[in-house]
């Protein structure tokens, strides 16, 4: 075995904690620091929602048609929001629900320990959820009410889906649906 072929081995061998999942949410945490750090941290959330909004969009038209349903109904958004959220290792659950609002929590993050003091990437979750609401349903406001970024061991989310005093007087981002095709 030549030497280049031992030095190979011999590094791959190592125990080093990198493979893909770990490797892109250290770059999203790591953009997201860049962004906090540059533009400060309004601006890295509303950076963070764009990109999170073309994502909703997708995988709001990605479960659409899977379902073969050109609308979501709020139990089906619930069960969407929790579904996405399991596939890519938030273990999010339904607390609640009703024609007012959608009450979810988890106790991780897919982005894991990623996420602690990065509370501009909750953007992704807020928006993503936002939008699938908001386009089915017609109107959502996300109020994260705890959030593990901000040191919480758990998140707990409420996604308002109408607009009325309850909805005026909580923090939250809202959001319109944008499609006419309700």
């Amino acid at each position: 075995m030549s030497s280049i072929e031992q030095t190979k081995e011999q590094i791959a061998a190592l125990d080093i904690p990198l493979e893909r999942d770990l490797f892109m949410r250290t770059l999203v945490r790591e953009l997201a620091n860049v962004l906090e750090d540059t533009v400060g941290i309004e601006q890295a959330s509303g950076f963070i929602s764009v990109v999170a909004q073309s994502m909703g969009e997708q995988i709001n038209i990605d479960y659409k048609t899977a379902l073969n349903t050109p609308i979501l109904s709020r139990e089906q958004v619930a069960a969407v929001l929790v579904d996405l959220k399991q596939r890519i290792q938030g273990d999010f659950y339904i607390v609640s629900q009703d024609d007012e609002k959608i009450v979810l929590k988890t106790r991780s993050c897919p982005f894991a320990e990623k996420v602690i003091g990065q509370k501009a990437m909750c953007m992704m979750t807020s928006n993503v959820f936002g939008h699938i609401a908001a386009e089915n349903l017609g109107y959502a406001k996300v109020q994260l009410k705890k959030t593990i970024a901000e040191g919480a061991p758990e998140c707990h989310v409420i996604i308002h889906l109408k607009l009325n005093e309850e909805t005026d007087s909580v923090s939250g981002r809202e959001y319109f649906q944008t499609t006419r095709d309700i």
